[in-house]
């Protein structure tokens, strides 16, 4: 019994022994940086398909309109008032208790949530009309003064204004199918849009004449959708809007001798315009050419001499399926106009500006245009609006349906710089391309901002380089690679918040076309890419698309896996930083080297019992022979390889063409980010070819890989991506042979790792 228990106690003991130095192998998660997005990204349903289209279930609701507004041209205190009739259609599943509409005006409220969450506290320097409007009485009182609200029976409703949203209460639930008409009557006090830097206003003029761009006016339905339910972000000046298309029928009246137009059909133009503006106008529809001038800078000149500040007029416009209202009105506009044909449709290309915009405006606006008008249908869709005007005003770059303000003047002598120009050019293709996304193409800008800013810079970049190849352009990868980069305690990814973004030009801008750039020329090309895109913005054309939908769709038009493309630019920071860390030249042998003996070892049998193998080896090998330097140009001079050409074909083995030379390529990764390799080899002849290796040549080892390039030219350059199309970091490791420098990236290397 003592023998037997013994045994047992070293039996644990040894066993305990073993435990204690065996190492058990941990759990391992899945970090490949080819994993699917099925973490980041929300579950198929009825409503989004798995392929990223609609789905059997997809709804959207809609808001139509009926408004009268009143622009009061008031020299000290200009107002607009407007009573609004809203018929709000329920197409969701959902029962509907109450209704959010969106009060934007409110942001310039004495007590608005913009002010309240803005760090002031070191903006001590003040310009005196700011001192004035922010501490004393006689500043600006902005935001909305809603007289009432109510029901189609002339009841009120009950309301409440959480700051720029407002909740409507239903007397009785709103059904699925049903609909409900609501009405509310308001006022605000105009802001001048060249002092607080908001995207609509007014701007004064020396000669105490203004100019009215009036956007985001009229409260205005908030969307209620299968992703967000209701989205009541705040409107606190960055993310933009969330809204559902309807119908829009605006009455606008205003100073009689004003040159007014905005969204939608003007359907009163023969009784505002002139009997000759007319004529103009009509002479417009049918020249395709150049602008025509329809309202002449020399009749500005006579209105602002002598102004009708009495007589009124009403504007009358009527728009189908487009999700907000806009318009611009000044005496001091001219007006130009010309015919696009888009597929054997009329588009009217229309540009409205003061003389402080000539010669400038006159000569390119309405031209560019109707550039952007043909270039944006053939790469999307054909433009559905009847009209797109460009309207110039100070300093501003901003977008609503079928109508835009554009920055951009000359100097008061007419003179002006290429940068001023290109700038003007650059934003006004921006600004009417934002007609695709989000006007049409209609994504949630009060979450995603890259999804109409970020789309539209890419397809603006194709559109300029079609006006003037090489126009100065944002979007390239390489004009990226600064910001990237730039302060790391600050860098946030694509998939971003638009109010919480630290550098909005950037994120939201700049880096996704450069990602869609970088799709285009490296990972998908032309054909596919062109395709999927065109894909995207047809499917969700009139509808609300998300992210994943996005993602999806290009997916699946391309037939290709682009998880880890999405994952590492648009969800993460990480950089790339692919090098070339060494080039080998090989040679061709058929003797048996280490490596061969070393197989015939481990299965016991002798060398010449193995078939033949051809082994590629370098100078720094310890199989090499200095002689194969001399011969490696003659393959008949390889035994093995003669012999078998002999037995397996009938052919002059001098006439069969191989390659001559053979190179490895080892590939290191330093940066995070997966990306293609795009390596350019330069040849003894003067030469260059380009090769790329795509992502997927990363899946098994994430820092290092090497490549085998069999060539019949002898190499002497090998560089990764000269032109850096794909954002690459660090052009120090690029190049072989290496310029051995020090490398001034190597302390970002170690942080980016």
């Amino acid at each position: 019994m003592k023998k037997i228990l013994s045994v047992f106690l070293i039996v644990l003991i040894s066993g305990g022994i073993w435990a204690q130095e065996k190492k058990i192998p941990k759990g391992h998660e899945n970090t490949s940086k080819f994993r699917q997005l099925y973490d980041l990204l929300p579950t198929p349903n009825a409503y989004r398909a798995a392929d990223g289209n609609p789905g059997p279930d997809y709804y959207q609701n809609r808001a139509d309109y009926l408004m009268n507004i009143q622009l009061i041209d008031d020299k000290k205190q200009p107002v607009l008032k407007g009573e609004e009739t809203i018929v709000y259609h329920n197409n969701s599943p959902q029962t509907l208790h109450y209704l959010w509409v969106q009060l934007d005006q409110n942001r310039r409220a004495p007590d608005s949530f913009t002010k309240k969450i803005t760090p002031d506290g070191n903006n001590v320097m003040l310009r005196p009309g700011k001192f004035i409007s922010e501490f004393t009485d006689l500043g600006y009182e902005g935001g909305y003064h809603i007289d009432y609200v109510k029901d189609d029976t002339g009841k009120d409703l009950k309301y409440t204004v959480n700051f720029t949203m407002m909740r409507v209460d239903l007397p009785k639930p709103l059904k699925p199918g049903e609909s409900y008409m609501l009405k509310i009557k308001w006022w605000y006090n105009i802001n001048n849009f060249t002092q607080d830097w908001a995207r609509s206003g007014y701007e004064e003029f020396p000669d105490g004449e203004k100019e009215y761009i009036i956007a985001q006016f009229f409260p205005r339905m908030a969307v209620y959708s299968d992703v967000e339910g209701w989205q009541t972000n705040q409107f606190i000046g960055t993310g933009e809007f969330a809204l559902p298309f309807g119908n829009y029928s605006v009455t606008i009246t205003a100073p009689a001798d004003f040159v007014l137009d905005g969204t939608g059909v003007l359907v009163n133009r023969n009784e505002v315009f002139t009997k000759p503006q007319y004529e103009r106008w009509l002479k417009a529809t049918k020249t395709f050419d150049k602008p025509v001038i329809v309202v002449s800078q020399e009749e500005v000149a006579k209105k602002i001499k002598n102004p009708e500040t009495e007589q009124t007029k009403k504007w009358v416009f009527k728009a189908k399926d487009v999700r907000d209202f806009a318009f611009a009105a000044s005496r001091r506009f001219i007006y130009d106009a010309m015919a696009v044909d888009i597929n054997g449709k009329t588009k009217m290309a229309i540009s409205m500006y003061p003389p402080e915009g000539n010669p400038l405006w006159e000569k390119y606006s309405t031209r560019v245009v109707a550039h952007t008008l043909k270039s944006y249908s053939d790469i999307l869709f054909d433009y559905p609006y009847h009209k797109a005007i460009s309207v110039n005003a100070y300093r501003q770059g901003m977008e609503y349906p079928m109508i835009c303000w554009n920055y951009g003047r000359p100097k008061p002598d007419g003179t002006y710089s290429e940068r001023i120009k290109n700038g003007m050019i650059s934003v006004i293709i921006h600004e009417v391309g934002h007609n695709w996304f989000p006007m049409v193409v209609n994504s949630d800008e009060r979450q995603w901002m890259w999804m109409d800013e970020g789309l539209n810079t890419f397809v603006q970049l194709l559109t300029q380089q079609r006006w003037q190849k090489g126009f100065p352009s944002r979007g390239f990868p390489k004009d990226l690679v600064p910001f990237l980069l730039g302060d790391q305690s600050k860098m946030q990814p694509i998939m971003v918040n638009a109010d919480n973004m630290f550098h909005r030009s950037q994120t939201a801008y700049h880096k996704p076309a450069a990602g869609l750039y970088i799709l285009r020329e490296v990972v998908l090309g032309h054909e596919l890419f062109d395709h999927a895109l065109k894909t995207y913005a047809n499917r969700w054309k009139f509808k609300h698309p998300s992210p994943a939908d996005f993602f999806r769709t290009m997916e699946d038009a391309s037939g290709t896996d682009l998880d880890w493309f999405w994952r590492g630019w648009f969800f993460t920071t990480e950089v790339n930083d692919i090098g070339i860390k060494k080039v080998d030249r090989f040679y061709i042998t058929d003797k048996p080297t280490e490596r061969i003996k070393k197989m015939a070892q481990r299965y016991g049998v002798k060398v010449s019992e193995l078939p033949p193998f051809i082994s590629l080896i370098s100078e720094d090998s310890p199989d090499f022979d200095p002689g194969l330097k001399k011969k490696q140009h003659i393959l008949a001079q390889t035994p093995t390889l003669k012999d078998y050409l002999k037995k397996n074909y009938d052919v002059d083995i001098n006439r069969v063409k191989y390659p001559r030379y053979f190179y490895r390529i080892v590939f290191e990764k330093n940066g995070g980010l997966v990306m293609p390799v795009v390596l350019q080899v330069t040849y003894e002849d003067g030469s260059t070819e380009k090769i790329i290796y795509p992502a997927e040549i990363w899946r098994f080892n994430d820092k290092e890989v090497s490549k085998l390039l069999a060539t019949d030219k002898k190499a002497v350059k090998f560089e990764i991506d000269p032109e850096n199309i794909t954002a690459d970091v660090n052009p120090d490791n690029n190049v072989w042979p290496r310029n051995l420098k020090q490398s001034k990236f190597e302390n970002l290397k170690k942080e980016l790792r």
